[in-house]
């Protein structure tokens, strides 16, 4: 038990560690060498726990989504929470992040970019999705539920990349809410009030703070984890 209680911590170390790298310096410029060095471990012993860079990233991008997802639902309580309310604060917060840091855009778009963690998204959305959008389309085949979050995923990708001094960022978020709530059948004039109130919001502010607390939350997660590993028996 105790062995076991000594790899979870450092496992759980090496988390700690990469959740505050990634966003605070960027995911592309960190590395395994660099991290090691910060936690005073061997890279050999980091890659025992992820294999790559990727493999971390994989982790990350599970507990922000999820992390994302109490603060969406945290901050629509006060506009009358509904999840499809939730569920377009929740990209709107990306995109407008995504467009004032470039190390909140590298690691969101690397997260897309990576098949390994990409995969993941589109497992851990599709539910997600169905749930929020059932009402609108009933009879949507499993099928269809996973052939449109493909869909949508790459939109959301193209979202998080679009950089056009040209198109000022609420319109981009306009089209691309309108866009991504059509294929789930929601209705004209239901899209449109949805999208007015997410603009509304202050949705920047609540980027940065997604950003700014993720760590903590990662050391949160990580304690309370620890804590309900199973300890060493005492002796009788």
């Amino acid at each position: 038990m105790a062995v076991y209680r000594k790899h979870l911590n450092t496992r759980q170390r090496i988390v700690q560690e990469a959740a505050r790298m990634f966003v605070e310096e960027g995911y592309t410029g960190s590395s395994i060498n660099r991290l090691s060095k910060k936690l005073q471990l061997s890279p050999g012993n980091i890659t025992f726990y992820f294999p790559t860079k990727e493999h971390l990233l994989e982790v990350l991008v599970e507990e922000m989504f999820a992390f994302q997802n109490i603060m969406m639902e945290k901050e629509t309580q006060e506009e009358g929470y509904s999840s499809l309310l939730a569920y377009c604060l929740e990209l709107t917060s990306i995109a407008a992040v995504c467009e004032e840091s470039e190390i909140a855009r590298d690691f969101y778009a690397s997260s897309y970019a990576s098949a390994l963690t990409l995969a993941n998204i589109r497992k851990n959305d599709t539910p997600k999705t169905r749930e929020v959008f059932k009402p609108f389309c009933p009879d949507w085949t499993d099928t269809r539920w996973v052939a449109t979050e493909n869909i949508v995923s790459g939109i959301e990708y193209a979202t998080i990349m679009t950089r056009e001094e040209n198109t000022p960022l609420p319109l981009q978020i306009q089209l691309t809410l309108d866009t991504i709530l059509y294929l789930y059948g929601v209705p004209e004039e239901v899209r449109k009030a949805k999208i007015q109130k997410v603009l509304n919001m202050d949705y920047r502010a609540l980027g940065h703070k997604v950003l700014i607390e993720f760590p903590a939350y990662v050391a949160r997660v990580n304690e309370e984890n620890l804590k309900a590993a199973p300890k060493r028996r005492k002796k009788s």
